[in-house]
């Protein structure tokens, strides 16, 4: 099975799960590090999550896999929250950090650079506009950003 798919079927298999505690999906990611698979899922909720909470889907989630077996690898599996970097991979999640500082890292450079980091003040489908550290507005289509993630300032 793809990445992509497997990701996509872990994710359908996990959402009654985190519905029932009224946690959020953050992302999927099934990755290979040295010699070992990595299936990890990120979950949140207002306030934070716990490593009890943490805990509670990962139990449900492994015996429901360990039951249907869907993935032919060994894997590791680890369920955790996303961080204080957390990435922004919807409507929603940019929509909840508008007026919050962000990275943004791209496929292709823009003006000469492929990372900008910037407060979010606006989006649409095709772009998101952030105001750089000298308040100028940049536009970046949507089709080359490769993530945007919360930028954390200390």
């Amino acid at each position: 099975m793809k990445k992509g798919a497997l990701e996509s079927m872990v994710a359908e298999i996990v959402s009654p799960i985190i519905e029932k505690y009224d946690f959020e999906l953050v992302d999927v990611e099934y990755v290979k590090e040295g010699p070992n698979q990595f299936l990890r899922v990120f979950i949140d909720k207002p306030g934070g999550v716990t490593i009890d909470d943490c805990q509670k889907v990962s139990e449900q989630l492994s015996d429901f896999l360990d039951e249907k077996d869907p993935i032919e690898d060994n894997y590791f599996l680890e369920v955790s929250s996303p961080g204080l970097d957390r990435p922004l991979k919807n409507n929603q999640d940019l929509e909840r950090s508008i007026g919050k500082d962000v990275e943004v890292s791209l496929y292709r450079q823009l003006n000469g650079k492929k990372k900008y980091t910037g407060k979010l003040i606006k989006f649409n489908d095709e772009n998101i506009f952030i105001q750089d550290e000298r308040n100028d507005e940049l536009q970046i289509f949507r089709e080359i950003i490769s993530k945007i993630n919360l930028a954390i300032r200390f």
